[in-house]
């Protein structure tokens, strides 16, 4: 089943924020403890974001939340506005540097717990479609459409992070992106309501889809029946390729700097201001893909903070071309 858009009985349910000013505190009393009282989901106080990014470095977040359901997840946001707590959400943590400094509000992981894959109704005049909740490993989806005889995400083999992540920053391959094999994504506002919007109403540009701050629970997509040995087969080269091509066994956030339009690739600019191997403390460039800033095993969030100012200083003074990071920093 799809999401469908809350009626009036639904929106009794959640908060509504509209107009309201945030809750004043009790006496004795922090966020922390408040929001333990007034939201009974999962929560790890003072948790090291090393252990939620691929990166594998950050500081401690105060807390992070798991909602298990559409419905914790706007009771829990609800709350924060009415604590004026900060909050970010995040996938798989894939594209992600946090500080050492870490995050003084409450990161929340939209993960297994917020997975649902469910097939949908499809029309004379489209193919499949699919639902999926934002917290699916892409990985995991790519296989489900594999093992069901879907094509269309092959392209996404082997690419890191959740769903949602993937659609904020319009993740792509092998000149795929996204935004092609998307007909529509579900949001969740600020105010606690859902809205759907079809793919001619979304801003995608490179690597960004515009959320309006809102945050992506869901997507829906226009995917085409194939046969499964040739998807697989086109799956399994494309998990070969990146082998070949990218650094393992090492932590990294993925492709690290956004490719310049109009100009060569990112790795091809670092590797020709001749950074391959360049380190700064436990940070390095991967000898293997210049794109890749990988941990050797001590790397620190500043390591890569500065590693990346000096990849950006010395491309900057070679080509006269700034590369912008592909990773949030947080």
């Amino acid at each position: 089943m799809g999401y469908r858009l809350p009626d009036r009985a639904d929106m009794v349910r959640v908060w509504e924020l509209k107009g309201q000013r945030p809750m004043k505190k009790e006496v004795g009393k922090g966020w922390p403890e408040q929001l333990r009282d007034l939201w009974s989901g999962e929560i790890e106080w003072h948790s090291p974001m090393a252990r939620w990014c691929t990166l594998r470095v950050g500081g401690l977040a105060r807390g992070v939340a798991t909602p298990a359901s559409l419905e914790e997840l706007q009771s829990l946001l609800g709350v924060l506005a009415r604590l004026d707590v900060t909050w970010r959400v995040i996938g798989r943590g894939s594209n992600l540097l946090v500080s050492e400094a870490g995050y003084d509000g409450v990161i929340v992981m939209l993960g297994r717990k917020f997975a649902a894959i469910d097939k949908l109704a499809g029309g004379k005049e489209v193919g499949p479609r699919l639902q999926v909740e934002a917290g699916c490993s892409l990985m995991k989806l790519v296989n489900w459409c594999s093992a069901q005889g879907l094509a269309g995400l092959e392209f996404a083999a082997g690419i890191p992070g959740s769903v949602g992540g993937a659609v904020v920053m319009n993740a792509g391959a092998w000149g795929k992106e996204m935004s092609e094999v998307l007909s529509s994504v579900t949001f969740l506002g600020r105010s606690g309501e859902l809205l759907k919007r079809a793919k001619d109403d979304l801003a995608f540009t490179y690597r960004h889809l515009e959320t309006e701050g809102m945050v992506v629970v869901a997507a829906e997509f226009l995917l085409q029946a194939g046969d499964r040995k040739a998807i697989d087969k086109r799956c399994g080269q494309f998990l070969r390729d990146r082998k070949e091509k990218q650094p393992r066994g090492l932590a990294s956030a993925g492709s690290f700097f956004k490719n310049p339009p109009g100009l060569p690739a990112a790795g091809k600019l670092i590797q020709d201001a001749g950074l391959k191997g360049f380190r700064i403390g436990g940070a390095q460039v991967s000898e293997v893909h210049a794109n890749f800033l990988v941990n050797i095993g001590s790397a620190t969030a500043q390591d890569f903070l500065d590693l990346m100012g000096k990849v950006q200083e010395k491309v900057f003074e070679r080509f006269g071309i700034r590369l912008e990071p592909e990773v949030h920093l947080l």
